[in-house]
């Protein structure tokens, strides 16, 4: 797609619509009912008195959930002591992947560098954590340096585990039909690539999500709908067949939703195998094998395949005494804590945020800056010697693109209400070009907003 495809006069209508509903959104100092309680506004939370404490407070991960909890904590505190740990020079905003192996976005789009969010008075350790001691209050780094701390914030990410599928290797994106979007933001362009090749040849598209939990596990369903998209404006439809692979018996967590996806699918050719888990790949004769019910396992032809690895917490997170014990994300190594304020149940002094936090729902940059001040409220009530009273009640959001230039937009809580954001403006289950503006304009300056502790 060209930006002449858009035209001026709608993207300057789409703008003005969307500044529009960002007066709406950011009216008033509670977020909502989405919060499950009242969370202050940028402008009231700057306006609150310092909290004087020595506190040692260590950050484990500079992704978004990190650097978003070292800017508002940063602001909120006078004389603790701040550090952020993360070896990565890179800050990737990870929303924008999608965007770039769709051919809407450059490779650019979602690079800056982690330096440029940190606060002044707080420092940052370019190492990665290698151990974990919550018994000791304390965490290693690669290079064998050990923090001690009164509070620990984890928020690491997550593991993409390619090693888990048989024959797959990530120097083979952008190879042999090849592609993934999740990697990087150069696996991102490469499989943009791979897409704009076959959106002229046609052939066999396989798409599919892990059995595990996975971070927005809405972009695998988008970018089967690009996909589409591209072979259809190209009037290459009628050469490819499309077929995306649900891990369970349905395509998405929320019944209402999953119901619109499948409808959507059914309305523009696209198939459905369901209960099909992805075990291993053959580039050399472009074959993938999924592990299914009732069938085994089987082989599916491809000539383009996006492949989405299981994704679980970080090795130094698994090996220690965080995660689950028991239940459904004890396997992968989700840090157990409490859902409503991401406390760990067995260590109270520390907090999980973002992708590695067990919880229902919530591996999404929109449920991070959902969660930050949630983690923010209890951290420094509990400094004070008080309570803290914010609630996270599951606040995730889906800008699901169903095709270019049109997007639904998703939003939703542990029990699967929706909780839309704009009622009455935007209904989430219609495909809107004012979503598709959100999505491709408005997302990224309030993400990096956020990551100031401005949003």
């Amino acid at each position: 797609m060209k930006k002449s495809d858009l035209g001026p006069e709608s993207i300057n209508e789409g703008r003005r619509r969307l500044l529009k509903m960002g007066a709406l959104g950011t009216a008033g100092v509670a977020v909502g009912a989405s919060a499950g309680g009242i969370i202050l506004s940028p402008e009231a939370q700057a306006a609150l008195p310092k909290v004087s404490t020595q506190a040692r407070i260590v950050i484990a991960g500079a992704g978004a959930a990190g650097l978003s909890l070292a800017s508002r904590l940063s602001e909120r505190l006078d004389g603790a002591k701040i550090t952020l740990i993360d070896a990565r020079k890179a800050h990737w905003y990870q929303p924008g992947f999608t965007l770039v192996a769709s051919g809407v976005k450059g490779q650019n789009y979602p690079v800056t560098t982690t330096a440029e969010y940190v606060p002044k008075n707080v420092e940052l350790i370019e190492e990665f954590v290698a151990e974990f001691d919550p018994e000791g209050k304390s965490v290693t780094t690669a290079s064998g340096k050990k923090l001690e701390y009164d509070y620990l914030l984890v928020t690491t990410g997550l593991k993409l585990d390619y090693e888990a599928i048989e024959g797959m290797d990530t120097s083979l994106i952008g190879t042999n039909g090849v592609g993934s979007i999740y990697q990087s933001p150069e696996a991102a362009f490469k499989t943009w690539q791979l897409l704009d090749k076959f959106a002229d040849t046609g052939g066999e598209a396989v798409f599919m999500r892990p059995a595990t939990e996975m971070k927005c596990a809405g972009a695998p369903l988008k970018y089967t709908f690009l996909t589409r998209d591209h072979l259809y404006r190209r009037g290459n439809l009628s050469k490819a067949n499309l077929t995306f692979h649900a891990q369970t018996n349905n395509l998405f967590s929320v019944p209402i939703v999953s119901e619109k996806l499948r409808m959507l699918f059914e309305e523009r050719g696209v198939n459905v195998k369901y209960n099909h888990v992805l075990s291993g790949i053959d580039p050399g004769r472009k074959m993938a094998y999924f592990n299914t019910q009732g069938e085994g396992r089987v082989e599916v032809p491809y000539d383009f395949i996006n492949v989405v690895p299981p994704m679980r917490a970080a090795d130094a997170v698994r090996n220690s005494s965080l995660p689950w014990q028991d239940g459904p994300w004890a396997a992968d190594g989700w840090i157990e804590v409490d859902p409503t304020n991401l406390r760990h149940k067995r260590f109270p002094n520390i907090f999980a945020v973002g992708d590695v936090a067990g919880v229902p729902k919530g591996k999404t940059a929109a449920s991070v800056k959902w969660q930050v001040p949630v983690v923010v409220d209890h951290l420094i009530a509990d400094i004070q010697g008080k309570q803290g009273t914010a609630i996270y009640d599951g606040y995730t959001s889906c800008p699901m693109i169903t095709q270019l230039g049109r997007a639904m937009l998703i939003e939703f809580d542990y029990h699967n209400n929706l909780v839309p954001s704009f009622p009455g403006v935007i209904a989430p289950l219609e495909e809107l070009w004012v979503t598709w503006i959100i999505k491709t304009i408005g997302l990224k300056p309030t993400y990096i907003s956020m990551l100031r502790g401005q949003a």
